[in-house]
């Protein structure tokens, strides 16, 4: 679909987003300069009256998790290059590892292009035609197309922040522009991709997407469209929305085309020699790039920055405590269902876990640094298990503290038992498939539901596999359940009285919303 400017920078950005670079070398007289993506062979105009439902709720269902995996890597990608960058300024040698990382951050990216791509094309057709008349149809037409734009946004935005970093760097384009065959990329691959990126069809093709978008946006759902949307539809909503790239478009007449002609593709294909950008390329660059977090974040949180609720907090938790937090902000509370976003465990302070005997003990020696400073909420991020500060957290609007209290309060040696389960999750990589049954990778409820292993905690089915979420830790507080609830604050203010009939409302008034009653009034403007 219009898509495909992504799409092309995708293979680059793909490859972008671990270091990749393109290699400085002649161009094969196979490769058009001007090469255009691909449309889709299974893109078919008639599919849209043949799709049913479940088809396409299984093509979200898969899109979902492809996303988020997607934004992991760029993320990944972008820190890497720092640490990287860092150290060859210390005029410090890469390790045989740094260059593992590279080779096999490229090769994850190669194939995780090839899924985008083909889910950025495989509706692209559809705009050529009328959406149906009936509300159903109406849903899946607009969901494919939304899925197509938000693939190749999310591409293009690789391109650009994770990419172009290596790219403009001469030391680590050296070494990407050789390839890698033990890891099975080659930069042929980059250098196609990146001249398909530059491609005007390209960006004729999703700058016509962009459009569609917009006029969507523009016309608000009536109920009977609003009942027949897909709970994903939101998630694609914001997805675009929040995409640094669709909100330069939003600015700038034809802003694709100011990059093509900015960053001066072939100008330097030839040889290995910096890319000189012109100032508006480069303030477009700084703009993406610095707004990395953008993507998933749309502000600050209402308790982000303010020291009384901060203090709250802090007097309140206790080492094992467990945090709800939600970011109506964010994109990933668009991708988990429910009120709650997020989930982490409050491991403690020092004199906390000294209090305990458990200052000394090998699990949590290994982070009295982190420790230390600050750093005692444990939870799960796209980039992995990690420490970080209550500071940190609180870029939310909602938070809640639970804790097991019934029926008689959690033991010093369960509370203990928590910390170190929470501990031996640190490092772990995200796991995408969101199963509970497995504890090589972890989500932020998977946290708390194998921290809190003696606790009976509801599930449900996903993606054909058993999760948890943080809704489902909620529930336990309420009145049948073995926690407490010990702080509430809703839209950023502190609610006061009876905490279960709150929470309950939370969740209830979840449950309602999962009808999509503000798509097409909202999200996306």
């Amino acid at each position: 679909m219009n898509v495909l400017c992504s799409l092309n920078g995708l293979s680059v950005l793909l490859c972008a987003a671990f270091a990749c670079t393109l290699q400085a070398a002649p161009l094969s007289p196979a490769i058009s300069p001007l090469a255009e993506a691909p449309v889709a062979n299974d893109c078919s105009p008639a599919e849209v009256g043949r799709i049913s439902r479940a088809d396409m709720d299984a093509r979200l269902n898969a899109y979902l998790q492809l996303s988020e995996e997607a934004l992991s890597m760029r993320f990944k990608a972008i820190q890497l290059y720092a640490e990287l960058e860092a150290r060859m300024r210390r005029r410090e040698a890469l390790s045989g590892q740094d260059f593992q990382r590279v080779n096999q951050g490229a090769a994850d990216l190669v194939a995780q292009r090839e899924r985008l791509l083909q889910t950025a094309t495989r509706h692209e057709c559809w705009l050529a035609v009328p959406a149906p008349d009936d509300p159903e149809g109406q849903a899946i037409y607009r969901a494919g197309v939304l899925l197509s734009l938000s693939s190749a946004l999310i591409l293009y935005d690789n391109y650009v922040q994770a990419f172009l970093p290596y790219r403009n760097h001469a030391e680590l384009r050296r070494h990407i522009n050789q390839g890698d065959k033990g890891f099975r990329w080659t930069s042929q691959e980059l250098r196609q991709a990146e001249l398909m990126f530059n491609s005007p069809q390209n960006r004729q093709r999703v700058r016509r997407a962009i459009d569609w978008y917009q006029n969507l946006v523009a016309s608000p759902l009536d109920t009977a469209q609003i009942r027949q949307s897909f709970s994903a539809e939101p998630y694609l909503r914001q997805s675009i929305a929040q995409s640094p790239a669709f909100q330069w478009v939003k600015q700038h007449e034809n802003p694709l085309r100011l990059i093509g002609r900015a960053l001066q593709f072939f100008s330097d294909i030839a040889s290995d020699t910096a890319v000189h950008l012109g100032a508006e390329s480069v303030n477009f660059s700084s703009r993406l790039f610095g707004n990395s977090v953008g993507l998933v974040e749309t502000r600050r949180g209402k308790l982000h920055d303010r020291p009384e609720v901060h203090a709250d907090l802090a007097q309140t938790l206790q080492a094992g405590d467990i945090l709800l937090e939600k970011t109506p902000f964010r994109l990933t509370d668009h991708f988990i269902p429910g009120h709650w976003g997020h989930a982490a465990i409050w491991i403690g302070t020092k004199a906390e876990l000294q209090a305990l005997g458990l200052w000394e003990h090998p699990q949590v020696k290994a982070h009295h640094v982190e420790i230390e400073a600050g750093r005692g909420v444990v939870e799960a991020l796209r980039t992995g298990v990690e420490m970080n500060t209550l500071a940190h957290f609180l870029n939310v609007d909602d938070v809640a503290i639970l804790r097991q209290n019934r029926p008689t309060p959690q033991s010093a040696e369960e509370r203990a038992d928590v910390i170190l389960q929470t501990l031996r999750q640190v490092g772990k990589s995200y796991d995408f498939n969101f199963d509970v049954e497995s504890t090589r990778r972890m989500f932020c409820s998977k946290l708390i539901y194998h921290g809190y292993a003696h606790i009976n905690w509801p599930t449900s089915r996903m993606l054909g596999r058993f999760t948890v979420s943080p809704d489902d830790i909620a529930r336990r507080a309420l009145a049948d359940g073995p926690l407490d609830i010990l702080l509430l604050y809703h839209d950023g203010d502190k609610l006061m009285g009876d905490y279960v009939r709150l929470m309950d409302a939370l969740l209830q008034d979840s449950d309602a919303a999962l009808s999509l009653s503000s798509v097409g009034n909202s999200v996306g403007k």
